[in-house]
């Protein structure tokens, strides 16, 4: 516990530096994970638990591994299963965390979840004192207050786009962009997939 895809995302982390601030977006998500003997794992009728299984190639050990959910198809585990978080690098302390997305139609719906989506993609700091992220299971790439965690605002996308955001300016106009790739995940199957890059203006 945290699981595999638990803690801190393998997209990293943003930095202010005006405030101090890690910004960075975590799982609580359970797995089971097994070693097997190389003999055992070998042998293809050993392979009968449903997971996903990792020949982990010169090991002595292959692996299977397999998220915990319930019944209804939700991790199984308190949520939220996915936060945001603040955290002020000059006294090692969390000056703010959010859950971060939705799981409320994730294999099906479930429309009373609290918030606190699995997400796969890191997020952005700017110097406004916004934090851009997406990554969630839920199509959107958010914005939040970077001093309080609060959501300002969230724009749809056409699949969940586990990705980093980017920011840019357009030198002649001064208008600045905000920009996401989203594609969906492949391992999980309530989500389409797709090949958007997803464009937003700031005003």
């Amino acid at each position: 516990m945290p699981g595999n895809t638990g803690g801190i995302s393998w997209s990293g982390y943003a930095f202010d530096p005006l405030r101090n601030l890690l910004i960075v977006n975590t799982n609580n998500l359970p797995a089971l994970v097994k070693l097997i003997p190389r003999s055992a794992f070998d042998d293809s009728a050993h392979q009968r638990e449903s997971g996903e299984y990792g020949p982990q190639t010169g090991a002595p050990y292959g692996m299977m591994r397999r998220f915990l959910v319930s019944p209804s198809g939700l991790p199984c585990s308190a949520p939220p299963w996915g936060t945001l978080t603040g955290l002020d690098l000059l006294d090692g302390k969390i000056r703010w965390q959010v859950p971060l997305g939705s799981m409320e139609n994730f294999g099906g719906p479930h429309p009373n979840v609290p918030s606190g989506s699995i997400n796969l993609g890191g997020a952005i700091a700017t110097a406004s004192g916004l934090i851009f992220v997406a990554g969630t299971v839920d199509p959107y790439l958010r914005a939040f207050d970077v001093e309080t965690g609060k959501e300002l605002w969230r724009g749809i996308l056409p699949t969940s786009g586990h990705a980093t955001p980017m920011t840019y300016k357009v030198r002649a106009t001064g208008k600045q962009y905000v920009v996401v790739a989203a594609g969906g995940h492949p391992k999980l199957s309530e989500e389409t997939l797709g090949d958007a890059l997803v464009a937003f203006a700031l005003p």
